[in-house]
């Protein structure tokens, strides 16, 4: 593990070919550009086409800025980002121990609403090929996880 300041890295190899990196940032809106470059750098050890880096960072950068945004209220706390590099597919995991909010309460994506807020999610389930979410409204933490195939 190396910290960064606020920030800490694990970065493992596994026996198939998977790469893990686990970035812990402080929920403030500026450590939100080094998850993306972190992204960014993974995508290097795969033939990844700019578009799917385009929509990957994009989902990621929805999924974080929702913990930034929401699950503390303005207090200190933090964000945990777990990327999963399999041959295959890309895996990316967004905890934060904030307050829950209800998942089915995300808006629908659709053509009038692009220019509201709060589509987050809905842009997530559209970019990724596999999307789940665990938080409860009233209870501490949630976790949202994507999967993006790369082949």
């Amino acid at each position: 593990m190396h910290a960064l300041g606020d920030i800490e890295t694990v970065t493992t190899g596994e026996g198939d070919g998977t790469r893990s990196i686990f970035l812990r940032i402080p929920a403030k809106a500026e450590y939100v550009t080094l998850c993306r470059l972190a992204l960014t750098g993974l995508a290097q050890l795969r033939a990844m086409n700019a578009d799917t880096l385009a929509d990957l960072k994009l989902a990621l950068t929805e999924a974080v800025s929702n913990s930034v945004r929401h699950a503390y209220r303005g207090q200190d706390g933090h964000v945990d980002i777990t990327y999963r590099l399999h041959p295959d597919r890309l895996a990316v995991e967004v905890v934060d121990d904030g307050e829950g909010f209800d998942p089915s309460a995300a808006p629908p994506l659709a053509e009038e609403e692009l220019s509201e807020g709060g589509l987050g999610i809905a842009i997530i389930r559209t970019v990724a090929d596999e999307f789940e979410i665990d938080s409860r409204l009233g209870e501490r933490g949630s976790r949202l996880r994507f999967v993006k195939r790369l082949t």
